[in-house]
């Protein structure tokens, strides 16, 4: 563009000098004098007084050679712009080379980088951004499809979990099977969720590489690891004797003075967890029913301890000593440990919501879980209230779920003296604290124990909401939350938040505060347990 304008102006100038030149060369011929034997005169002009005549005409010719020079100036600009074409940026790129062929990865690789997906694609994928920092950088899966992430080891090694519609023929189940070496183990249609998911195992290979395998196909809405998870309390050991002096937490909680109000009648909590001995004298008559996700029929000390913590109602007291129990036993019994599956936590959340359960408490902790997150917010919608330890990985480890689910309430351990428990996770996300440290609660076989850790925390929290809902059926988990946080007892120092919570449990203020709160709330259905 420059440089076309440039040429014409050049063009121009060199026309208009020229033409200027020529006028000026004629003036110059018609100005000479005529040629005079006597020589110029004095005063300058020509002895026959032609010298003003002449000028005369130079003046009106210098006027025409302006108007010619000015012509001359228009008409080069003309020639420039309209018989010489302006020279105007012309891109030739000459033979183009062969394009670099497009080649998509396989699911889970990430594309080379300038490769196969352009800017524009890549932010496109963005909702898949947790798939693509798992397992070394694999490129977006399909949704549904999520890997474990880069380091996670807490699932079951030659398992995964599928979701595939109930749709499906079971001959299309079995082929996919089949092209994938794996065995189909259990299928299950979850109402809170309607989702049906598959539980499969394989013989050889590893969870993300069956995760990528199975997103080629099809029929397949998605896939993931199963998932395991931990009961979060350590079993200090049982004790033959029993006084109720030995508990301290009911004092520390207020409970005398709320069971004046509210003592969990009719109202239903589930416990999922091992296995609970419900012949224990303290549990009598508590246990309304019973789901065994698990397949083992063994009781076991953590959970008949979270279910005593809750419901005990003879030699010691529990939160709230007449509620009705929905006891999941989802957590297979091993030596010193029994952990529990994606799979068989969600059967138990399914069950307790169909049987009414209006709290559900969860003494255990484990890593993110993609199908476990959503059916915890699809029980939060059905009004259901839910309660989780916070762990007991200590003060440096990343937030332990479901406590950390946003629809969950996180409970945290203190000891006798409202001291924090040294074990006990930290996190934004702690919602209050409740005794954890040194308590009573009852075992296997008619035993007791002392116990230590945020789960019997958890589960002396799940009975003070019973009391709330007791005294206002109405309320929901935003408002269950909302009491407990207002009317805690600030403990620890300032700015512990992230400790502490909002602070100690106090079950006498909470359910007092329960009556006024949540009153435009819609009253949910209410089941008969005893």
């Amino acid at each position: 563009m420059v440089r076309g304008t440039f040429i014409r102006l050049l063009l121009a100038a060199v026309l208009a000098v020229a033409s200027v030149t020529n006028g000026a060369r004629a003036q110059v011929l018609t100005n000479l004098p005529p040629p005079s034997d006597n020589g110029p005169r004095e005063g300058g002009g020509s002895r026959d007084g032609g010298v003003p005549s002449n000028n005369r005409h130079s003046n009106n010719k210098a006027i025409w050679y302006v108007v010619g020079g000015a012509a001359a100036i228009f008409a080069g600009w003309l020639v420039g712009t309209q018989m010489v074409k302006p020279d105007r940026p012309q891109f030739d790129p000459g033979p183009l080379p062969p394009p670099d062929p497009i080649s998509f990865p396989p699911p889970g690789q990430t594309p080379p980088p300038g490769k196969g997906l352009s800017k524009q694609g890549n932010q496109g994928n963005q909702s898949n951004q947790g798939n693509q920092a798992n397992q070394g950088g694999p490129a977006a899966l399909r949704n549904g499809f999520n890997l474990p992430p880069l380091g996670e080891t807490r699932f079951v090694q030659d398992e995964v979990m599928l979701d595939i519609p109930s749709s499906v023929p079971a001959a299309t189940l079995d082929a996919i099977a089949a092209r994938h070496n794996m065995t189909r183990l259990e299928t299950q249609t979850f109402r809170i969720t309607g989702r049906t998911l598959h539980r499969w195992r394989f013989d050889a290979g590893n969870v993300p590489d069956m995760i990528r395998g199975l997103a080629r196909e099809q029929q397949v809405a998605g896939a993931q690891p199963v998932y395991v998870f931990a009961l979060t309390q350590d079993m200090s050991g049982s004790t033959a004797g029993l006084v109720n002096g030995d508990q301290y937490a009911p004092e520390k909680l207020g409970l005398t003075e709320a069971h004046r109000l509210a003592t969990g009648n009719r109202v239903l909590v589930a416990v999922i967890d091992s296995g609970v001995d419900a012949t224990h004298p303290d549990l009598a008559g508590a246990v309304v029913e019973n789901l065994d996700a698990a397949n083992d029929n063994a009781p076991h000390a953590h959970g008949t301890g979270m279910a005593g913590a809750i419901a005990a109602h003879r030699s010691m007291l529990g939160t709230a000593p007449r509620v009705g129990l929905l006891t999941v036993r989802a957590f297979s019994v091993r030596p010193n440990s029994a952990d529990g599956t994606t799979f068989n936590i969600i059967k138990g959340l399914d069950w307790a919501v169909e049987r009414g359960a209006r709290v559900i408490n969860m003494s255990f902790a484990g890593p993110s879980d993609p199908r476990l997150r959503d059916a915890l917010a699809r029980v939060a919608k059905r009004g259901v209230v839910l309660v989780a330890a916070a762990g007991n990985a200590g003060p440096q480890s990343p937030p332990l779920f479901p406590a950390a689910d946003p629809n969950v309430i996180a409970v945290t351990a203190t000891d006798m003296d409202d001291k924090l428990f040294s074990g006990a996770n930290r996190g934004n996300h702690i919602a209050v604290a409740a005794p954890g440290v040194d308590i009573l609660a009852p075992s296997t076989g008619g035993t007791y124990q002392f116990t230590t850790g945020t789960s019997v925390a958890s589960a002396q929290v799940s009975g003070v909401v019973a009391l709330l809902l007791e005294r206002n059926p109405a309320l929901t988990p935003a408002d269950v939350r909302r009491i407990l946080t207002r009317t805690a007892k600030a403990i620890g120092p300032r700015g512990g938040e992230r400790d502490y919570g909002s602070g100690l449990v106090d079950a006498h203020q909470a359910v007092a505060s329960a009556r006024s709160s949540g009153a435009t709330a819609a009253a949910p259905s209410k089941s008969k347990t005893k």
